[in-house]
């Protein structure tokens, strides 16, 4: 609680984004009079206009898919209480290797932007296969019926299980990093980003509802297993079109503009008059629309 509200204060320290300057001398694009039905329409125009951004959707639902079944049928079925708690700190230790990881290879500079995306999702899919392959084997030793929450840190065997967890966390960490960075290199536009996250949210949130309920049920644990093996790999393979077709090398600043009320020159960027007069005809048309 101490933490949460230091986070709070210090967020009050953040720059307003009408300060913030690109290296390039450009400014951030955001929405300069937001109203509660320009949100609501922004969120039509993203399904609209950015309709691709449904293939990212199962990844969206998958990202917290598998923590039911990492924290209630792994880490609490297993283990006992003090092993569960060393398991736990050692989990989130691994979580922030795994985002400093995959934050550094996501910023490689000797690499374009589209190779990036590329290498990382392929990098991702192969430490699903390998990290929850490793969870199947394991998986296989226990059932719901079976377990009795009885290994300890010092139980014989209790060293494979734990670095299967730790890996878990690097996973866990890996997911979620590439998720954002791919979001977030599909526009420059604060607003559609905005959006972007709000589906990453609410989905990501639906889809650990879903597990914890499943869970609850008391469904075996090779079947919640299955699941979270089965998404995390077909989330990654149906959102690989939109990361090798989609992010590019630089944004479309055409396209940003017109997804919010800024202008080319609001936001220090040089656009050809003609482009110029033609998203200004779209804009009024747009305004007189709603």
């Amino acid at each position: 609680m101490v933490l949460m509200a230091i986070g709070f204060v210090l967020a009050w320290g953040l720059a307003d984004s009408k300060y913030v300057k690109r290296k390039d001398g450009s400014h951030v694009i955001v929405m300069k009079n937001p109203t509660w039905k320009s949100e609501f329409m922004g969120l039509y125009d993203t399904l609209r206009t950015d309709y691709y951004i449904l293939l990212l959707f199962p990844m969206f639902l998958t990202s917290n898919w598998f923590t039911a079944y990492q924290f209630n049928s792994v880490n609490g079925a297993y283990f006992t209480i003090r092993t569960r708690a060393l398991n736990n700190l050692l989990y989130w230790l691994m979580q922030m290797l795994g985002a400093f990881v995959f934050g550094q290879l996501l910023d490689l500079k000797f690499l374009s932007r589209p190779t990036r995306a590329k290498l990382n999702l392929c990098i991702l899919l192969i430490l699903t296969m390998g990290i929850w392959g490793g969870g199947f084997a394991f998986q296989k030793t226990y059932t719901r019926e079976t377990v009795k929450a009885d290994t300890d840190w010092t139980s014989s065997g209790f060293v494979g299980p734990m670095f299967l967890y730790m890996f878990y966390g690097f996973y866990d960490a890996a997911f979620q990093t590439c998720a954002y960075w791919f979001m977030g290199s599909l526009t420059n536009n604060a607003r559609k980003l905005a959006n972007f996250a709000g589906f990453y949210k609410g989905i990501q949130s639906a889809g650990a509802a879903g597990m914890w309920r499943l869970d609850a049920e008391d469904t075996p644990f090779m079947t919640e297993f299955a699941t979270c093996w089965a998404l995390l790999a077909g989330s990654i393979v149906i959102a690989s079109p939109v990361v090798f077709l989609k992010i590019k090398e630089h944004a479309d600043m055409e396209a940003d503009l017109r997804f919010s009320d800024e202008t080319a020159q609001e936001v220090g960027v040089a656009v050809p008059l003609e482009e110029q007069q033609t998203m200004e005809k779209q804009d009024e048309k747009r305004v007189s629309l709603s």
